[in-house]
């Protein structure tokens, strides 16, 4: 698992934005973001700097680029 702050997971992720990189989104049972990648690789990442709703606007923007969200 990675800490980090809001802006750098999204800089973090820029190379991924797409669907043929990342299979699926979550907030895995401890509240974590979690990407599971196409190659099997998962990344969990702990974002310190913001709050639930923040997440879900990342989520939703994730969603709308055609990135498979659970809820």
């Amino acid at each position: 698992m990675k800490n980090c702050t809001l802006n750098d997971f999204m800089e973090e992720l820029k190379p991924w934005l797409d669907n043929d990189h990342i299979k699926e989104v979550f907030i895995d049972r401890n509240g974590h973001l979690a990407l599971m990648f196409r190659d099997g690789m998962k990344n969990v990442y702990s974002i310190d700097d913001c709050n639930k709703e923040q997440v879900e606007a990342v989520l939703l923007d994730l969603k709308e680029r055609g990135i498979p969200v659970q809820a």
